[in-house]
């Protein structure tokens, strides 16, 4: 039997948390590419990155309920299997019904797998220093995306892309099919399958505060690369720009575990969606190179490091696990609402008018975020294992 405090089990949950978060990465690439490739409108191109999202936040929906009940391993493995196997008949192809059928599809199986990760994560001795570890991966796997992809798209073209996200899918349905842990009994108060009550409000408030900087994260993310290229500020600069983004991403997983016993969950939530509308504003206001790009670096990472401590938090507030299974949707919801969103919003109001609508949204997160009670944000006592 594997367990989540084994090197084996959390290599497979790292990877899974790669291949399901692949979005919080690739969505500039992913847009870009579909935009300046594939020649789709911002609007479509946006619409292909939700279909994905959304068949994510489906299946989420579904699963999250029943994860006590799930084999984890079995659902992680034929879910990233299957969103390889989709995303590769993606490289094939260049129609765009087609491709909105298969990133639904994909999406679906995906977000699938990442529900067992994220409840896996959640049942553990201490749901968040391992979500922090998995954040790091996620942070170097992004370094070796930025890295790679866009030479590789501009080498081989659109297909390309696709075939990259159908090898990460593969190389994780193997993990998990190799090394994927079960719930650790320790810490999480349930026994496997035991029943559960109800979620309380403070959870549904905790779920809507992510979800809605999830919204806002992926409604800027889709367009950080195409509104430095329509700024004329050149394919190497933006490049440069997103493999700084990588490296950045690196560290706030890791500050958020050394920060977890020193630092109020509550404060760090209610601060994150401010400081992340006011790094939209600069982004797509910014007729310059330097603040759009300082701006652009950083961004994700806020993202990442508010929703570690928002990981911690929820998985206190409820113990069975179930309400972090859900994980992609309360993220991908608003995510799968953002690309849409973002493109429907560049096409008609230009990109000015995203940091406009970041910042209404955050302030909706905000409130989401206090309505969690004090003491559950606080820190946690020096005896919670590592």
């Amino acid at each position: 039997m594997i367990y989540t405090n084994s090197l084996r089990g959390r290599v497979a949950l790292m990877a899974g948390h790669c291949a399901g978060m692949v979005d919080l990465v690739a969505l500039p690439v992913w847009v870009g590419t579909l935009i300046s490739v594939y020649r789709f409108d911002p609007q479509q191109a946006g619409l292909l990155a939700t279909l994905f999202l959304a068949g994510a936040v489906l299946a989420s929906l579904l699963l999250a309920p029943r994860f006590n009940r799930l084999n984890g391993r079995l659902v992680a493995t034929l879910g990233f299997g299957a969103a390889a196997l989709g995303f590769g008949i993606a490289s094939t192809t260049t129609n765009f019904g087609t491709l909105a059928a298969l990133h639904a599809l994909a999406g679906i199986a995906a977000g699938a797998a990442l529900s067992v990760t994220h409840g896996t994560i959640a049942r553990s001795a201490n749901p968040h220093r391992l979500f922090a570890i998995v954040g790091i991966a996620l942070g170097v796997f992004a370094i070796a995306f930025f890295g790679a992809t866009p030479q590789l798209v501009a080498a081989a073209g659109g297909p390309a892309l696709f075939r990259v996200f159908a090898g990460v899918m593969a190389v994780a349905a193997v993990l998990a099919a190799l090394a994927f842990p079960v719930p650790d009994a320790l810490g999480e108060g349930h026994a496997h399958g035991a029943p559960a009550g109800p979620l309380s409000g403070a959870v549904w408030f905790g779920v809507a505060g992510v979800a809605c900087m999830g919204l806002v994260q992926s409604m800027t993310f889709s367009f950080l690369e195409r509104v430095g290229s329509d700024r004329g500020f050149g394919l190497q600069a933006v490049t440069a720009v997103l493999i700084a983004l990588g490296i950045v991403n690196l560290f706030p997983s890791a500050l958020a575990a050394l920060l977890e016993r020193r630092w109020s969950a509550r404060r760090v939530l209610l601060v994150g969606p401010l400081l992340q509308a006011l790094l939209v504003a600069v982004i797509m206001n910014s007729p310059t190179f330097a603040p759009y790009a300082a701006a652009a670096a950083v961004f994700a990472a806020v993202m990442i490091f508010t929703h570690t401590f928002g990981f911690g938090v929820l998985a206190r507030l409820d113990p069975s696990g179930r309400a972090l299974a859900a994980t992609p949707a309360m993220l991908m919801f608003g995510a799968a609402i953002g690309p849409i969103l973002g493109g429907t919003l560049v096409k008609t109001l230009g990109y000015g008018s995203l940091g406009v609508a970041a910042l209404a949204i955050d302030a909706v997160a905000v409130f989401a975020f206090s309505r969690i009670p004090q003491q559950t944000g606080a820190v946690l006592p020096a005896g919670v294992p590592a």
